[in-house]
């Protein structure tokens, strides 16, 4: 399952510090083949919710990185209902906040949507 995955995609050329660049991301996930079978399907679901991980709920700085750290939690998309994402959510968000209360610090990431 995860094989397929990491062989759709192959990141291994494209992975900066654990990160892959979004606009790479979204022209190698952006439009389902016509033809996709199911494991298809979940690859390209498995791929568009690291996206919103990366950019929407636990975004950094640069907002155009998709982080694989993500990967091992979107592995079986079953279980991943069984994640707490909104205390996790409000965790970075208040770990981002204390960030910027730092005197050198001059921009806000994380999921601002949620202030």
């Amino acid at each position: 399952m995860v094989s397929a995955f990491i062989e759709r995609w192959r990141p291994e050329t494209k992975v900066k510090q654990m990160t892959v660049h979004f606009t790479w991301f979204h022209e190698r996930f952006s439009v389902l083949p016509p033809d996709a079978n199911e494991e298809t399907v979940r690859i390209y679901a498995r791929a568009y919710i690291m996206m919103l991980l990366s950019t929407q709920l636990f975004g950094d700085k640069s907002a155009n990185r998709v982080h694989i750290q993500w990967l091992p939690f979107v592995v079986n998309l079953d279980d991943m209902e069984r994640y707490s994402w909104g205390s996790a959510a409000l965790a970075w968000l208040y770990r981002c906040m204390c960030r910027v209360a730092n005197r050198n610090v001059t921009n806000l990431a994380g999921p601002l949507q949620l202030l």
